[in-house]
């Protein structure tokens, strides 16, 4: 019951460190930011060594809802007040590329379905309204929505994924092509050329740290700059009498609900009901647990017994935007993607491997 129900019944787990260490790279977290690092730094020819605490997409990336969705965090119109037109625009065009390349190259695992937006007051309605608007005037893929679900916005290009499975198949790769991966690694210390382990020592050119939830532990001179909270969840049997075809947001965001292929549901949400409880915490509570059944049961209408009840760790920044760049001469980190890091962490985590071998991307510079 305390498990994702992504990770429920796979083998995420690796081997210990076997001690001390020499390598050119080494990346600590090995959720989706630290793979996609470990592949670009490989594409790059480098030795490289990925560590974690746990093993494979054992933080947020293999305990999410499953979503695939351009953009950021912010909707398109509160990215472009706050960020700027052309740093909107450009972040939101980048996840669009990684979606079609995630469809492309992993079509077992990731499926384009199209996601919902939909409105729970007439307030949330005028929002999305001006949401299409905006979007359309810059090319992106948003229509008005009105169905079984309710009235909304229809973002075509957005999809849904098995997050355990595909970050497990990434991980096999990656140790195929010689990358050393490592499990159960409390990382203690990092700095520049080393990182400090309770089971050993890893001497490295380049250090890249690629964690979401709980960064601030592991720098904790960013503590005022991020924090870290739970994300509560809950998963049914099989609903053979419900059938969702797209992935759903809800209340701004606040909820969000997806059926998976074999008719499970998967639903959270309700950070906001839990309140300041939920900052720095781990596990579920019973309050956030009761909004998610109350959705469950008068939303979607569901009967279905619940399986599973979890939660992950991510955090947030005040900026809005990830973590990223040098922290220390040969220290990168990025991390903190405000919930959504399932697209936008792939690509801030292979943008920083790049700025680490000296290229700057448009990513990078965005986010700089």
């Amino acid at each position: 019951m305390a498990e994702s129900i992504w990770r429920d019944g796979l083998d995420l787990s690796l081997a210990p460190l076997p001690g001390d260490c020499r390598t050119q790279v080494c990346v600590v977290g090995l959720g989706g930011s630290g793979l996609s690092a470990l592949q670009q730094f490989r594409r790059a020819g480098l030795e490289c060594i990925g560590l974690d605490r746990r093993g494979i997409a054992a933080g947020a990336a293999g305990a999410n809802g499953g979503f695939l969705l351009a953009g950021q965090a912010a909707f398109y119109p509160q990215a472009v007040a706050r960020f700027g037109r052309e740093r909107a625009l450009g972040i939101y065009e980048l996840t669009l590329t990684e979606l079609a390349r995630r469809y492309a190259e992993a079509p077992q695992y990731c499926r384009r379905t199209g996601s919902l937006r939909i409105a729970a007051d007439e307030h949330e309605l005028a929002d999305c309204a001006q949401q299409v608007e905006l979007m359309q005037r810059d090319g992106l893929p948003a229509q008005p929505y009105e169905g079984a679900e309710g009235r909304g916005v229809l973002f075509g290009e957005d999809g849904c994924f098995d997050p355990a499975r595909y970050w497990r198949e990434v991980a096999a790769a990656l140790q195929g092509d010689g990358v050393a991966l490592y499990g159960n690694c409390l990382v203690e210390e990092v700095s520049s050329g080393l990182v400090t382990t309770r089971s050993g020592r890893v001497q490295a050119d380049i250090v890249l740290v690629a964690v979401d939830g709980g960064i601030e532990r592991l720098l904790p001179q960013y503590a005022g700059e991020l924090r870290s909270a739970r994300l509560q969840m809950l998963a049914t049997a099989p609903d053979s009498a419900l059938r969702l075809e797209r992935p759903v947001y809800y209340r701004d965001g606040h909820d969000y609900w997806l059926q998976r292929a074999d008719g499970c549901i998967a639903l959270g949400g309700g950070r906001d009901v839990g309140g300041e409880a939920e900052w720095q915490a781990d596990g579920v509570s019973p309050r956030v647990q009761a909004h998610l059944e109350m959705l469950l049961h008068e939303r979607l209408r569901s009967t279905a017994p619940v399986t599973h009840r979890w939660s992950a760790q991510v955090a947030f920044t005040r900026r809005g935007l990830p973590l990223f760049g040098a922290v220390a001469p040969g220290v990168f980190a990025t991390g903190a993607y405000d919930g959504t890091g399932n697209i936008f962490g792939a690509l801030c985590g292979r943008a920083l491997a790049q700025l680490a071998l000296g290229q700057r991307t448009a990513l990078s510079e965005w986010l700089g």
